[in-house]
């Protein structure tokens, strides 16, 4: 076959799902089958539940970025951009690249996973003044930003203006906020004993969230036993409550409180990537609704999984779906893999199937809390777990080295508490990050797709 009749795949998206199933392409098909190309923003794929690591300074940004390049079977081309629409018709996704031109990529397969962006809601001022917990620009800026409130609060000879940098509010009780409260408290208690002049009983964090448990998937023990974890390092937990409107020295409850504050983390859940929008196809709570191959219904070679599709999760049963997790993501990248192999060689494809295994929460130092297969762990054995676990996902051995020497230094010597220098430019929020206005509506990709020619009519 020449390179002009072979098949064009078109892998959108370097998340566990993308990554995955391109990493199997490469490996089950030989380069005269297909042609493979990924699109992604940055060659590497972002270990995302190390993110509140990276954020306290556990680990370095590089650690948890997993670079695309390393593979001895690379062979993808990598267009460093991002969908911001696609014609299932006319078989065209649009993207805009790291410049901001325009691409037209004519595919034969796509494979969707463009993951998910932060859920926001209509709360005044909260885009403008928040920062979010989804990318590894976020986390290194988080960081930055926890330590320059330290430092100044320290330079400051306002008590006012110095309790306003002294408190900080997380948003959201599930996996990412409950982390990135638990590490970042022990960032700032631990940076606390080199300002002699700060107060530390000052330093007052609070984690709030509207559902009436913490991390309820948990289950109703560990989930108390985290909340206890955190109410004893001095973490203020309200649950029940959320953001009515939000400032940039403070932020007001829906309970009425008013929280002088500079630093409000938003990590209140996720939702699909804005680009399923572009396709003009059924959704489900506004996840693609596909079938158990992942296939998309009426539509010849469109595969979609991860956090942006409705995988239906065969192993429940009763309509349910398989939740935006990266072990589900990880299982189903392999699945469509060998669907898309299937679907070129004229063999049938097998349904996604797979058993939850559980799930870890590390808060840090010896606390956490875990449940592996059901069973249920605390403190040190939780924590074993956890990082076990982590340890094990990580993709590289170049990655699974970096991120067990950084654990052992940050065990042993602590952390310098320096910044990077983020804060040396413009204060950067929450709708700084994700470029959520850049996509374009079914309309908008029809008209463009057809400006170019490429259009089927």
């Amino acid at each position: 076959m020449n390179t002009v009749t072979r098949p064009r795949i078109l892998v959108v998206g370097a998340g566990f799902a993308g990554v995955e199933c391109m990493r199997r392409l490469e490996r089950m098909l030989s380069p005269d089958e297909a042609d493979l190309t990924l699109v992604t923003p940055f060659s590497y794929q972002l270990y995302l539940p190390l993110l509140p690591q990276v954020a306290s300074g556990v680990l370095t940004p590089q650690s948890i970025a997993l670079s695309l390049r390393r593979s001895k079977k690379y062979r993808t081309r990598i267009i460093p951009g991002g969908a911001i629409g696609v014609d299932l018709r006319s078989k065209v996704c649009v993207i805009r690249t790291i410049t901001d031109e325009i691409v037209n990529q004519p595919y034969d397969y796509i494979v969707l996973t463009p993951g998910s962006v932060t859920r926001t809601f209509d709360i005044p001022g909260l885009t403008d003044h928040a920062f979010g917990m989804k990318t590894l620009a976020e986390a290194a800026y988080i960081r930055d930003h926890v330590i320059s409130q330290l430092d100044l609060a320290d330079a400051s000879h306002d008590p006012a203006e110095r309790a306003s940098r002294l408190q900080f509010v997380v948003v959201g009780g599930g996996y990412a906020g409950t982390e990135t409260a638990a590490c970042l408290q022990r960032l700032t208690h631990a940076a606390v004993k080199r300002y002699p002049r700060l107060d530390p009983g000052l330093i007052k964090w609070h984690l709030i969230d509207i559902a009436p448990k913490l991390m309820p998937e948990l289950g109703e023990r560990l989930g108390r036993s985290a909340q206890e974890v955190l109410t004893r390092r001095g973490i203020e937990i309200s649950l029940g409550v959320s953001i009515e409107k939000a400032g940039p020295t403070e932020v007001t409850f829906t309970d009425g409180r008013v929280v002088p504050t500079r630093t409000l983390i938003w990590t209140a859940g996720v939702v699909a990537s804005p680009l399923i929008a572009t396709l003009g196809a059924e959704t489900v709570k506004g996840r693609l609704a596909v079938t158990s191959n992942m296939c998309l219904p009426g539509h010849d070679g469109v595969f979609a999984l991860g956090d942006a599709a409705a995988v239906p999760d065969e192993a429940k049963g009763d309509g349910a779906v398989c939740p935006p997790t990266a072990q589900h993501a990880l299982r189903q990248g392999r699945q469509v893999a060998d669907n898309v192999i299937a679907t070129l060689r004229n063999q049938p494809m097998r349904p996604y199937h797979h058993k939850d295994l559980g799930l870890v929460v590390d808060l840090g130092g010896t606390d956490a809390v875990s449940k592996p297969l059901g069973l249920e762990l605390k403190g040190l054995p939780a924590q074993a777990v956890a990082r076990g676990y982590h340890f094990a996902a990580l993709r590289t051995n170049v990655a699974k080295t970096r991120v067990m020497t950084n654990w052992l230094l940050n065990a042993v010597a602590g952390d310098d508490f320096v910044r990077t220098g983020f804060q040396a430019r413009k204060p950067a929020k929450l709708h700084d990050f994700e470029y959520t206005d850049a996509y374009l509506t079914p309309d908008q990709v029809r008209a463009h797709v057809e400006e170019a020619g490429l259009a089927v009519r």
